[in-house]
Order: C-alpha cells, then sequence, then structure tokens
C-alpha cells in the first residue's frame, strides 16, 4: 500500500508516491533559481536559469492529483465543500508567507528597492490584502517594493493566486467538460501559450510570467496555468501505467536538467528559449507527470525520501522567499558575487528545509488537522494531510 503524503496538493485519497517527491525535487530547484537571480543583471546571463518553468510543473501536478482526487466525488459533494478543502488545505500557510514576509521587510529596514522609505502603515496594508491574497496593482501603495509584484511581501505567492483560479475554474466550469472538450481546450491552451512564449510577449525572453499585474503578465500567468492545469485534468482521466523501473531517478534527474539549462540564444533570438519553454511546458513536463504516476517506490529509503519531499514542497516554496529579498539587499549593496558568499547560499537552502519541515508539523499540519474537525467532523474522516 503507499504511503500518503501532506504534500501540496494531497487530499483523502492513497496519494502517488513520485509525483510527490518529484514536486519536492522542483521546489528545491526553485531554492537555486532564486539564488542566482541575486548575481544576474539580466535573464540571458543567469547561470542557472530554467527554474521559473517549476511553475507550470506545479500546475500540471496540482491538475492531474486534483482530477484524481475529486473527478469521482461530485455527486456526493458539495462545491463549496470543495472549496473549503482546497482553502484548508492551501492558505494557512499563503498567511504565513506573508507574516514572514512583513517581518523580512521591517528587518530590511520598510525601504522599496530605490531605496525610499515605506511606512508602517502601508506595510500593514500589504500585508492586509496579501493575507487574503489579493494582489497589488502596479504602484499602489500597496506594492511596497517598487519592482510591480503582485504580492511584494512573498512574490512566490502569485503561483498560489492562479492556483486558486485553476480551482474555481475547475469546480465551476473544466470539470463539467467531456474528455473530447477538455483535450480542444488543452491544445487551444497549448497553442496560445507557444505563441505567447515564441514570440516573445512577456519581453523578457522567456516564460517566467504572471507574478506582476503590469503589460501582458496575467495574460501569460493565465495561458501557464490554463494549458498546464488542464493537460493535468486530462491525463487523469485518460492515465493507463505503463511499467518504468527507477521513475523517480529518471525524472527527477530530468527535472533537475531542465530546471538548471542556461538560456537559449541571446537578446536578438529571444524565439530560441520561447521554444525551449514551450517544448518543456507543453511535451516534456506532461510526460515527466506521466511517467511519474506510473512508477512505484520499491523500497523504503524511496519512499521516504518520496514522502519527505512532498511534504516539505509546498511550505517550502511558500516560506523561502522572503530570505530571499534580505539575501538580495545584502548582495546588491555590498556587490558581492557568488564565489564570494557561497557558504551563505548552502546555508540559506538547507536552513530553508529545515524550516519548512518546522513549519510543516508545528504550524500547518496542527491547523489544518483543526480546521477539517470544524468544517468536516460530521462528514469525513478527518485525516493529517486533507
Amino acid at each position: 500500500m503507499q504511503e500518503i503524503s501532506s504534500a501540496a496538493f494531497a487530499d483523502t485519497k492513497p496519494h502517488y508516491n513520485l509525483l510527490d517527491g518529484l514536486r519536492g525535487v522542483a521546489a528545491l530547484m526553485v531554492i537555486w533559481y532564486h539564488i542566482f537571480e541575486g548575481f544576474a543583471t539580466s535573464p540571458i546571463d543567469q547561470q542557472f536559469n530554467h527554474g521559473y518553468l517549476a511553475v507550470d510543473f506545479f500546475f500540471i501536478l496540482s491538475g492531474f492529483v486534483i482530477g484524481y482526487a475529486y473527478d469521482d466525488r461530485w455527486k456526493t459533494m458539495k462545491t463549496k465543500d470543495f472549496f473549503k478543502r482546497r482553502l484548508i488545505r492551501l492558505h494557512p500557510m499563503v498567511i504565513l508567507g506573508v507574516v514572514l514576509g512583513a517581518i523580512t521587510f521591517y528587518i530590511q529596514g520598510c525601504e522599496k528597492w530605490n531605496g525610499s522609505h515605506v511606512s508602517i502603515s502601508m506595510l500593514i496594508a500589504s500585508m492586509l490584502i496579501g493575507l487574503f491574497l489579493i494582489p497589488a496593482a502596479p504602484g499602489s501603495c500597496a506594492e511596497i517594493r517598487g519592482n510591480g509584484e503582485m504580492f511584494p511581501l512573498n512574490g512566490p505567492s502569485w503561483s498560489l493566486f492562479f492556483e486558486y483560479i485553476g480551482n474555481i475554474l475547475y469546480a465551476l466550469f473544466i470539470r463539467r467538460l467531456s474528455t473530447k472538450a477538455l483535450t480542444v481546450l488543452v491544445v487551444l491552451a497549448g497553442i496560445g501559450l507557444a505563441s505567447f512564449s515564441i514570440f516573445n510577449f512577456s519581453g523578457y525572453g522567456h516564460l517566467g510570467v504572471g507574478w506582476t499585474m503590469a503589460d501582458y503578465n496575467l495574460v501569460g500567468g493565465f495561458l501557464r496555468l490554463l494549458f498546464s492545469f488542464s493537460i493535468g485534468l486530462l491525463m487523469s482521466r485518460i492515465f493507463k501505467p505503463i511499467q518504468l523501473k527507477g521513475a523517480f531517478w529518471i525524472c527527477s534527474i530530468m527535472v533537475i536538467i531542465l530546471l538548471s539549462m542556461p538560456y537559449i540564444g541571446n537578446s536578438e533570438s529571444p524565439w530560441m528559449n520561447g521554444i525551449y519553454d514551450s517544448i518543456c511546458t507543453i511535451i516534456i513536463f506532461p510526460i515527466l507527470v506521466y511517467l511519474g504516476a506510473s512508477g512505484k517506490t520499491t523500497d523504503k529509503k524511496s519512499s521516504k525520501i518520496c514522502k519527505f519531499l512532498g511534504d516539505i514542497s509546498y511550505p517550502l516554496y511558500i516560506v523561502h522567499y522572503p530570505f530571499m529579498y534580505l539575501f538580495y539587499a545584502w548582495v546588491w549593496s555590498e556587490e558581492l558575487n557568488f564565489s564570494q558568499v557561497w557558504p551563505i547560499t548552502l546555508l540559506i537552502f538547507f536552513g530553508n528545509i529545515l524550516l519548512a519541515y518546522t513549519c510543516l508539523k508545528l504550524y500547518d499540519e496542527p491547523i489544518r488537522k483543526w480546521l477539517n474537525r470544524k468544517a468536516f467532523a460530521k462528514k469525513v474522516r478527518t485525516t493529517s494531510f486533507s
């Protein structure tokens, strides 16, 4: 029998261990991507370049697991109960991420990136809208860092904003589509995403969009969600496992390679990197999720690794970035390079893993247990991961 994980998108069915583990691997790669952002003057010269694609991988995983967990439950489950479950599963860590972001912003001196001071009242306003996952418009009072982030106290929350949109679309609309109609949606969204990426609508030369409301970011973020989430749902409907030994290790190595690749092409040929992003998102990532779902852990060591990685994946993704703000402020103010601070980067990497596990055990799991008892005491058996 498969072990049950408390990974980010788990629910009350037995889980795909390998998918939990792959989610954790991708979350670890996100940390390194963000670390190397501190030493890049542009996306093109960033050594560890494609970590932003982890979000597309997460969306595919989310669609697959939600389809698996809920598609056969709608005859007995109310829409409001679905929303309760998703809020309980996701929002406690959203709140903690915002609080940590407010604390680190205060420690940083309540300063925007240009050095101008931000009042405590504006910090509180930004924190309040962040607690409810309300995005800040560029240039608004709540956009306190001055770089256009929708969630300036914890940048990665933008993907949770789109994750919530995906959950709403699934519950109200997408779940009702036939498999053929869902296939059409996937194809159309894939064409839109590939066009957005190859023709460089982002203006960045890559698909790392969705984190701000400026320019075409919202369009790009929605396309990333719509394709990836929908193809995950589609795969959950048509899934038939295949035999593959060592699926976790094979898929993990592929995820690490794909997310750490340097920029493809140059500033004169952003379409080359756009093709790479499109191939990864539209073709390779769905294949990796399919293979990961097909594989099984065959020994206790692999099972424990997958469970641990799955358990920390969501907390790690949410809690690490407030400390990256402090790291960036220090590196940029002192004009440091990676060779000068690599011991600190290791401390950030392993420290955030420890912090994520601590938050999971002392905050996230207890809070979710309590909320589930309150919300579903008479309806379902409460578990540690629902």
